[in-house]
């Protein structure tokens, strides 16, 4: 670990094991939301209905891999299925109430966790973080080709 970016790869290696989202731990605690949900409906919250091919650009998948998470989604009653409010061909999927309020309350939980984690930083350092964070992240989507939506 003679290297700065040594470290940043094994302490991303540890951020991705000691995430606070999704652990099958968290979910029986009360989270409702499997990974690739709560991406998808992140995703579809921000940009509003998307097709398939939409979600594929977006998300760097295969049309059979987002097939089967959209499908489990949908015997869910997360997203629903509508025309192309625009006036396209491709059916779009759009989040339900249902998808909104589960969406919105494991949000909450991943907050609550993460305030928990700060507690003992300063807000300049909570921040700080935040913005190195963003940065990290913008540059993985530059690199990658495919930008996330930002609030």
């Amino acid at each position: 670990m003679d290297k700065p970016t040594h470290l940043i790869e094994f302490e991303t290696m540890l951020l991705a094991r000691h995430s606070l989202l999704h652990t099958p731990r968290a979910r029986s605690a009360g989270w409702q939301l499997d990974r690739s949900a709560y991406l998808l409906l992140s995703r579809i919250s921000m940009d509003g209905p998307m097709s398939i091919s939409q979600l594929s650009e977006a998300f760097g998948l295969d049309a059979s891999t987002l097939n089967r998470q959209t499908a489990a989604m949908l015997r869910a009653g997360l997203v629903e299925r509508i025309p192309d409010p625009d006036g396209g061909i491709a059916r779009k999927f759009r989040i339900t109430e249902e998808g909104l309020v589960r969406l919105d309350t494991d949000r909450a939980y991943n907050i609550e966790g993460l305030e928990r984690v700060l507690s003992a930083w300063t807000p300049e350092e909570v921040a700080d973080f935040a913005a190195v964070l963003e940065r990290f992240n913008r540059d993985i989507e530059r690199l990658d080709g495919r930008p996330w939506p930002r609030p």
